[in-house]
């Protein structure tokens, strides 16, 4: 009988399902224009799309009024191009994504051609679009594939990938369709952000996004900032002293909670770990770790026991070249230049006896929700996206719709089978392995860690099945191992399978292999190629659906349940036959981690034999219920990093905001001389009260805050003695007597240079105290959580002080700008020459230092909220010793060097300017 729930669905119809009907007739309009658009030569579709810019851009023309026949142009356009007609299924999810949605579509189904419909349509508004990938290789091979249909469309297509020269970064932005990863788009946003000019300025502005592997980027790594960060003090001494000690410690010492992936001392450890540092002469004789004054060690001390019990080699991270490079826990592949935050990473470094790279801090960072959320309009695609529909719709106000697939789904999903034991897992596995293999049927084995995909790797070895294995090691061939795993009888383990961008297709993958051929030899023909190759594939895609289509085998299941359903997905592309299972024991971590006494006790009652597996619906509901649990833990713990960050966005989009209006402005003078006002009323105000008599002020003092702060030597004191002299005159002169002194100024340097200056100092300073302001930040939020236990709120305590924090910046803010600008004078032709014979005698030293090779650039360290987070960094030097006012210190950089106060921009546009 049907519950009430069902009826009523059964009769009304799922929302999902009324969404997908809603847009029937739209796909039937395109469907009908389909044979005029055939009738265009090339030239014609060009026009059409310039007809359609047009009437967006000059008539004004809504873009949902010109759907259908964009829609109709671009499946045209690909047809021409790539020889792909677009399913109807395709124009669902390209209308969906145009709504603002995320479009759950299977693998296989051609997400990447899907979103060139979205694309086109938006960029006719000359705006820009664009569309974000999970990895630099995707974002260049859907930028050269998909490219194809835009130049035939008459639309222009950019790539952005790391290290890419500024002018063709630029040149990328400006192009109608844009390709590039997540992280590239929020680094450049960062940097953006710290240029000195609109000129030097790469993005214009955030229209529309699609993002490919929706859940992976807004979802999985939406729980760590994207950080821009700079050295700092080097303590590689401190790292490996500490590091020496942690061995010394037993389970007694320390407790471990795998939940939280946090350890925390005992109280017999903290007296242990006490006493080996007062021996190890880390902690001075007499001090407690339990003083202030320890709390730099105690933080060093906890890391590096994290490093050593949470952190494990081959599991969250590998070393390389004498590197640890991290891994990431949902697709396994390796994070280059990625690096753990707060002294983490250097505590790996040191347990692994590799170099350790210096500690950062942070000049610039955005969390990837706040990124995205600057975009008018933000759709998105994957496989898996519906577990996490309420965070989507709370974050990000993007809906999920489930688009159906172009053939009904084939595959047969059988139900977890568990073992006591981990042992009794693998023997299952590898027999089952063995059986399917017999019979010639591809195998896709997915595991969570590089460790066990090579220790199932091993077993097969001694069994002597043939296989491939897929993990970070592997990374350089992984789309070619993946296009190769439908063959017959191929056998693949794969570290996690989350968008890795190549479809497994029975018998081999046609695409890549056209795109092999045409590469290795461009004067072939390509749709001579695509024929032979099509042939050639279609005798082996018979066998292998003969054998059963492709067998996904789960080793585990993964804490998220997007993750096992992105596995799966892999099988039954298309309407093809395939199968799916999952293996498990009560020792694997989400099993033992998250309850499995239960099972264990009914797996005893039972009284198992040895090898025996229990197969029911119940135990796949207990797992997924262990799965919801961990992924609502998890979507707090965004929820909780957002809150925090959403305090210091309203706060950079103001200080970004009023960077802008500075750099679009020549005429910032008003602006100048309002702060010069604001300090001479606060100085003025300091000394001489308001209100108060003359015997209570303090003209002395007032006299050198002038000296100090505007560069003015007044005779306030005798001013005060005058007869009838109160603050308000006195504030009048001094105010006079500044704007004069900048009139003079400006005299002397010219209308325009002075403007110049204005513009670099007011840069600067704003750069300068933003990274200030950063750091307080970080420091108040890695304590403000300590006020729970007074019973106050840790978020209103934040907000409240990180407001009084940042009216403190832009009051120092003010002060800075003034003085700097009240000091500035011209150089004297003996300070030039001094200072060029300082430059020569300085240049063969420099220009040897140069010759040397250079590091190459990298991506470093982060914070992060969760105790396992990683956070992408870009990194800006610091020249040692560098000090602003004093030229000298500058070293000797050339006008095209980064400049020496870190700033990331080159030195003519930097300090440069003003030197």
């Amino acid at each position: 009988m049907l519950g009430l729930g069902a009826l009523a669905r059964k009769v009304f119809g799922t929302p999902n399902d009324r969404k997908v009907k809603s847009i029937r007739p739209l796909v039937a309009k395109i469907n009908a224009l389909e044979p005029e658009f055939a009738a265009l030569t090339d030239e014609g579709i060009i026009a059409k799309t310039r007809e359609f810019q047009k009437r967006v851009q000059d008539d004004g023309e809504d873009l949902d009024a010109i759907l259908p026949e964009a829609f109709a142009n671009c499946r045209e356009a690909a047809k021409r191009a790539l020889g792909l007609r677009a399913f109807d299924t395709q124009l669902k999810g390209g209308i969906f994504l145009h709504q603002g949605n995320i479009a759950e579509m299977r693998t296989g189904e051609g997400k990447t051609l899907v979103a060139t419909f979205p694309a086109y349509l938006n960029a006719l508004t000359g705006k820009g679009v664009h569309v974000v990938t999970v990895n630099d290789y995707l974002a260049k091979r859907d930028a050269e594939w998909m490219g194809k249909v835009y130049a035939q469309l008459g639309l222009t297509t950019g790539v952005v990938y790391p290290y890419q020269q500024d002018a063709e970064k630029r040149e990328a932005y400006r192009a109608d369709i844009t390709y590039a990863t997540n992280n590239e788009l929020g680094f450049d946003y960062l940097r953006d952000n710290m240029k000195g000019s609109i000129e030097e300025m790469a993005q214009r502005g955030h229209n529309f996004a699609i993002v490919d592997e929706v859940d992976s980027i807004l979802v999985d790594e939406a729980r760590t900032p994207l950080i821009i960060s700079g050295p700092s003090q080097d303590r590689s001494e401190l790292y490996q002293k500490v590091d020496l000690l942690i061995p010394s410690l037993t389970d007694a010492h320390y407790k471990v909670d795998e939940k939280t992936r946090n350890v925390t001392y005992t109280d017999d450890g903290n007296e242990f770990i006490e006493k080996l540092l007062h021996e190890a002469g880390l902690l001075p004789p007499g001090q407690s770790l339990y003083e202030p004054e320890s709390s730099t060690l105690v933080h060093h001390v906890t890391q590096a026991l994290r490093a050593h019990t949470l952190f494990h080699r081959d599991q969250q991270y590998i070393v390389r070249d004498g590197e640890v490079m991290l891994i990431d826990e949902f697709t396994g592949r390796m994070m280059r230049g990625r690096r753990l935050s707060e002294g983490l990473h250097q505590a790996i470094e040191a347990k692994e006896h590799v170099a350790i790279q210096p500690e950062n801090v942070t000049l610039a960072s955005v969390t990837f929700q706040n990124y995205f959320r600057l975009y008018d309009k933000l759709g998105g695609m994957t496989g898996t996206a519906a577990t996490e529909a309420d965070e989507f719709m709370e974050i990000y106000k993007l809906g999920v719709v489930e688009v159906p697939t172009n053939r009904p789904v084939q595959r047969k999903d059988e139900h977890d089978a568990v073992y006591r034991t981990a042992r009794e897992k693998y023997e299952g596995i590898v027999k089952t392995i063995k059986e399917a293999n017999a019979k010639g049927q591809p195998i896709l084995v997915g595991t969570t860690s590089i460790e066990k995909s090579e220790f199932l790797s091993e077993m097969l070895k001694k069994e002597g099945v043939p296989h491939n294995v897929l993990n970070a090691r592997q990374h350089e061939q992984e789309a070619q191992i993946v296009a190769d795993a439908g063959k017959f009888g191929a056998v693949t383990i794969a570290t996690n399978m989350a968008g890795r961008g190549t479809d497994i297709q029975l018998g081999g993958n046609v695409e890549l292999k056209v795109m092999q051929a045409i590469a290795a030899d461009p004067h072939l023909h390509p749709d001579e190629v695509r024929a032979r190759i099509e042939a050639e594939h279609a005798d082996e895609k018979a066998r292998v659906l003969e054998a059963g289509g492709l067998f996904v085998l789960g080793t585990e299941r993964h804490e998220s349940r997007r993750i096992d359903n992105q596995l799966r997905g892999r099988s039954g592309r298309q309407g093809d036959p395939g199968r799916s299972a999952f293996f498990l024991s009560l020792e694997d971590d989400l099993m033992r981690i998250f309850g499995s006494e239960r099972l264990d006790k009914v797996l005893s009652s039972l009284g198992m034999k040895e090898g025996e597996a229990i197969v029911h619906p119940w135990v796949n509901k207990s797992l997924e219920r262990a799965q919801a649990k961990v992924e609502g833990r998890n979507f707090d713990i965004r929820k909780q990093l957002l809150k925090f960050d959403d305090v210091m966005n309203d706060q950079r989009k103001a200080i970004f905001g009023q960077r802008m209006e500075i750099m679009e402005s020549d005429e910032l003078a008003e602006i100048a001389q309002d702060m010069r006002h604001a300090v001479v009323d606060d100085v003025v105000d300091e000394y001489l009260p308001p209100k108060t008599y003359p015997d209570a002020w303090n003209t002395e003092g007032l006299r050198d805050a002038l000296r100090d702060k505007l560069n003015l030597d007044l005779p306030v004191v005798d001013w005060a003695a005058e007869e009838g002299v109160d603050q308000d005159a006195l504030r009048r002169r001094v105010t006079e007597a500044s704007d004069a002194m900048m009139a003079e100024k400006e005299a002397i340097f010219g209308h325009d240079t002075m403007r110049q200056i204005e513009k670099q100092i007011l840069l600067q300073t704003i750069d300068g105290k933003w990274r200030e302001h950063l750091l307080r930040l970080e420091h108040l939020r890695s304590v403000v959580g300590f006020r729970g236990y007074a019973q106050r709120d840790p978020l209103s305590e934040y907000k409240t002080e990180a407001f009084t924090l940042f009216e403190h910046m832009l009051d120092s803010l003010r002060q800075d700008v003034t003085q700097k600008l009240s000091m500035i004078r011209p150089i004297s032709a003996e300070e030039q020459a001094a200072m060029m014979a300082q430059f020569q005698a300085q240049q063969a030293a420099a220009e040897e230092a140069r010759q040397q090779p250079a590091a190459a650039p990298r991506i470093v360290a982060a914070p992060a909220t969760a105790p396992a987070q990683v956070s992408a960094q870009a990194r800006v030097p610091v020249l040692a010793g560098f000090d602003e006012a004093d030229p000298a210190t500058w070293g000797n950089p050339s006008r095209n060097d980064p400049c020496p106060c870190g700033s990331g921009e080159k030195f003519k546009h930097c300090h440069g300017k003003l030197a």
